[in-house]
């Protein structure tokens, strides 16, 4: 087998391992299946938590749909109680989206039962398996970065 066919038979496994993880996690009890959201509002709930607050714009923009398509989606997730709309202090014309307590602590409760599950997991293998998860993953950090700052990721 050459390198070159090795190389993607190793990414098809590790990609098909993580596919399989990800639909063991699915089947525990998660606030992302309980939320009763859309996917185009879970997307709105994520640009929020990582970028602090947003225009509609800007979502529109990161969502590839049209203002008034924006206008509606935050309409139903201030109904939620997941978002506020505030003026910008910068520019009073423009309304910025944000992130209530509520929006916040669905995104940590998200993020923490996947990290739950994971842990119970790592809890179970050798130290020396969890030095070579611990290398493995920084490494795939570090080459992330790297993309994300050319712009590649």
């Amino acid at each position: 087998m050459s390198v070159s066919n090795e190389r993607e038979e190793l990414i098809s496994r590790i990609t098909q391992t993580q596919q399989g993880l990800g639909r063991l996690f699915a089947q525990h009890q998660s606030p992302l299946f309980s939320s009763n959201l859309t996917m185009r509002q879970l997307k709105v709930i994520m640009i929020l938590s990582a970028a602090g607050s947003a225009s509609g714009q800007d979502l529109a923009h990161n969502l590839g749909v049209g203002l008034g398509t924006v206008t509606g989606i935050v309409d139903r997730l201030v109904a939620h109680g997941l978002v506020g709309r505030h003026e910008d202090p910068h520019d009073r014309r423009v309304r910025r989206v944000e992130l209530t307590p509520a929006g916040t602590k669905l995104i940590e409760d998200m993020s923490n039962t996947g990290v739950q599950h994971y842990r119970r997991i790592m809890e179970h293998l050798d130290t020396e398996t969890l030095r070579a998860l611990d290398r493995v993953t920084r490494t795939i950090r570090d080459v992330a970065d790297k993309l994300a700052r050319e712009g590649s990721a």
